[in-house]
């Protein structure tokens, strides 16, 4: 997932969607977050439906997250990503979340069109972090689905809430926000900017950048593969373009659940795939496993959030 956007690095990261028993569901992936499941518009003016961040929506996530179900699909998920035998990480003890459940914030296509009042980042998902007997980390992502907040991906590692406490600790009471094209994590208050890793670094430099300035740089980076662009719509991003013109990527290559499959993305995040790609998900818990790596190419923003699949969680 690790990546710049002119020399990204390779960077490995388990992904797995937990999906109710009882029949097939379809997951809409797509590569920026917070619009409708339902909006895939190519205008880049369509209004996008926006989570907000709250005490209740965070205590409703935190149960989703340390749900039995979850545990046991945590324990299902270190299994099958761990280097010991699956039977017997799957009968020592159950995994654990730790700490608290934060916000996280990405890129927000409006700010890369420099949309007059358009905040930097939007609130995409909140996650916690889970921990195993052996100490892997892995990350548990949960969103709203209808009237309940539920379990809508896990990943390897802790890197959500690992940045956000970095972030807290470089600037009290900023906003912790991640800008997926080359993985870079920052926290911004007021109108100052700092990087929070080393990609963020080599985009800003080690002492930061003015929100101004950082408008303009990722306007001149992204500005023109925004939904609706020409680069969007030829698939530049690693998808195609369908009929109407909606881009659009290849659905990942999917195994039996449990099982892990390797499906190269594009230049994207883990999650997420430029535009609107289908991943049709079978009974029980379904692992992918996903190995980002550089096709040449930048990466387009879509406004279209991911419509997770119903997963493991509560109301």
């Amino acid at each position: 997932m690790q990546r710049r956007h002119t020399h990204p690095a390779p960077h490995h990261r388990a992904v797995l969607r937990a999906v109710l028993a009882g029949a097939a569901v379809t997951a809409v992936l797509a590569l920026a977050p917070n619009a409708s499941a339902a909006d895939h518009s190519t205008d880049p003016a369509a209004p996008t439906a926006h989570l907000t961040d709250s005490a209740a929506g965070r205590s409703a996530a935190q149960r989703a997250a340390t749900a039995p179900a979850t545990l046991t699909t945590l324990a299902r998920f270190f299994a099958s990503s761990g280097t010991h035998p699956p039977t017997a990480a799957a009968s020592g003890p159950a995994p654990r979340i730790k700490g608290q459940t934060v916000p996280v914030y990405t890129l927000s296509p409006d700010f890369v069109a420099a949309r007059s009042g358009a905040p930097v980042a939007r609130l995409d998902f909140l996650a916690s972090t889970a921990v195993a007997a052996d100490g892997r980390k892995a990350s548990v992502w949960t969103a709203p689905q209808g009237s309940s907040w539920q379990v809508v991906n896990i990943a390897t590692g802790d890197d959500e809430t690992r940045y956000a406490s970095r972030g807290a600790e470089k600037l009290p009471g900023g906003t912790v926000f991640r800008e997926p094209q080359i993985n870079a994590w920052y926290v911004m208050k007021g109108t100052r900017i700092l990087p929070l890793d080393a990609e963020a670094v080599r985009a800003v430099g080690a002492d930061g950048t003015t929100l101004a300035a950082y408008q303009h740089r990722v306007h001149q980076a992204y500005g023109d593969k925004l939904p609706g662009s020409a680069y969007a719509k030829k698939g530049e991003a690693g998808g195609y373009a369908d009929s109407t013109g909606t881009h659009r990527t290849a659905a990942p290559t999917t195994t039996a659940a449990g099982s892990a499959a390797s499906t190269p993305l594009s230049a994207g995040t883990a999650l997420w795939a430029g535009g609107a790609g289908a991943l049709v998900l079978g009974l029980g818990a379904l692992f992918v496993r996903r190995t980002a790596r550089h096709t040449g190419r930048p990466t387009a923003i879509s406004s279209s959030r991911a419509a997770a699949s119903p997963g493991v969680g509560t109301e």
